[in-house]
């Protein structure tokens, strides 16, 4: 072969491979293939036509497939997911009943998992061993030990990972942290946070399994206990499933709002990279609330109803501040809606937590809520829900990730079933 029909071969192979932008392909309006997102959805229950609405209002994304061992539940979340595809590419959307069959598809970029907390690390873990950028719901871990591995994988295999706490990219919450770090209502003092109950022993009776649920895979890596409509509703149910308040499968209000409110206080206080040093629950049997844990500077936050539900007290020398979904308070009357001086140290400001997610991964940086953030919000609501099982108080080391006590530590995993192996990767 000569020089020139060498370089004209070159050529037309290099330009059989090239996928063209999108300003190339021009006319239908739809993206090209460098420049979607392809997704796939893992556990597609209660919480996912909100995460489905949200993403796919997003140019960039298009749903591929769904994994759920709820054959009813997958089924109608292919005809949503269908239809709003069909307003980008009309791309059909395949189902399965094994995560690792979606996994294994290479046309998938990212995945978005909404399984029950007792799933998170192993659904997290496969899809970073994989190759998956990850939207992972909150809590990020069911306990201490397998978060730390989700920010082992996901660093390993160089994947961005945004957990659901969305309240970083809701307006009222964004405002709280900048003004309780910029000190406009003095050194914080106390915190008190209203979240609901610590977890409880799952003592529900066991009833027969409908046809169209995998029940054993559905209990996965968790020890094993017969079907309840309570833990997995039927499609349609107005409740939430309540596996979240079990031992095995979630941590009770403390995680599953905890999540949420608990996160916003490591982010105003500025420790999303540490936490507190030590956790001291009530003296009474089964208590509800009543535990409060202590930062390195000497900040109490106290898990208690204060007066309003799923809502933080922040209390400074100079004034108080009250934060939740609903309200932005303070009695210094102008702070709700002051704007922050240029000159104040701004925490990172997102008004949509699905773009967050999107860009992150487009710039392949960390989105608001990264991985060990998540890993660090979840590790505060695992330690008090040790702390109220164990009825004795704990010192934790944020640093080496141990308590000085062996008990706890030995709450800081959970036997898994089976095959199943969070640590395998």
């Amino acid at each position: 072969m000569n020089r020139r029909n060498f370089i004209a071969k070159t050529a037309l192979g290099a330009a059989a491979i090239t996928i063209l932008p999108r300003h190339v392909l021009g006319g239908n309006g739809f993206l090209a293939p460098s420049d979607r997102i392809n997704l796939g959805y893992i556990g597609v229950g209660k919480q996912v036509p909100t995460l489905l609405n949200g993403l796919m209002k997003l140019p960039e994304t298009m749903v591929l497939a769904a994994a759920d061992v709820d054959s009813t539940k997958l089924n109608k979340f292919i005809g949503d997911a269908n239809k709003l595809n069909a307003a980008k590419s009309g791309h059909q959307v395949e189902g399965y009943g094994n995560y690792r069959d979606l996994l294994a598809r290479k046309d998938i970029d990212a995945v978005v998992i909404a399984s029950p907390d007792h799933w998170h690390a192993m659904h997290v873990i496969d899809a970073a061993k994989a190759g998956k950028d990850i939207y992972c719901e909150k809590p990020l871990a069911l306990t201490i030990d397998e978060g730390r591995a989700m920010v082992n994988a996901v660093r390993k295999y160089k994947r961005v990972l945004q957990t659901g706490s969305m309240q970083r990219s809701q307006y009222n919450f964004r405002q709280a942290a900048d003004l309780i770090r910029n000190g406009y209502i003095g050194e914080i003092k106390e915190v008190n946070v209203s979240v609901g109950e610590p977890v409880k022993e799952c003592d529900l009776p066991s009833l027969p399994t409908p046809a169209h649920i995998d029940w054993d895979f559905w209990i996965g890596p968790s020890l094993y206990r017969g079907f309840s409509p309570v833990l997995c509703p039927p499609i349609g149910a107005p409740e939430w499933a309540m596996w979240r308040l079990y031992h095995g499968f979630g941590g009770g209000y403390i995680t599953d709002w905890g999540a949420h409110m608990f996160d916003i206080v490591q982010w105003a206080l500025g420790m999303d990279h540490s936490g507190p040093v030590s956790f001291t629950p009530p003296d009474i049997p089964q208590a509800k609330e009543g535990l409060y844990f202590t930062y390195k500077n000497g900040v109490n936050v106290h898990h208690k109803n204060w007066g309003a539900g799923n809502a933080i007290q922040f209390l400074g020398t100079e004034g108080k501040i009250e934060v939740s979904r609903e309200f932005l308070r303070s009695d210094k009357d102008n702070l709700p809606k002051l704007e922050i001086a240029e000159k104040d140290r701004k925490v990172y400001y997102s008004e949509n937590h699905y773009k967050d997610f999107v860009d992150a991964i487009k710039k392949r940086s960390k989105p608001i809520c990264d991985v060990e953030i998540g890993h660090r919000t979840a590790t505060v609501c695992n330690a008090a829900n040790i702390a109220y099982q164990i009825q004795k108080p704990i010192k934790w080391d944020p640093k080496k990730e141990v308590f000085d006590n062996p008990f706890a530590n030995n709450l800081k995993g959970r036997a898994y079933r089976g095959k199943w192996d969070y640590l395998d990767f």
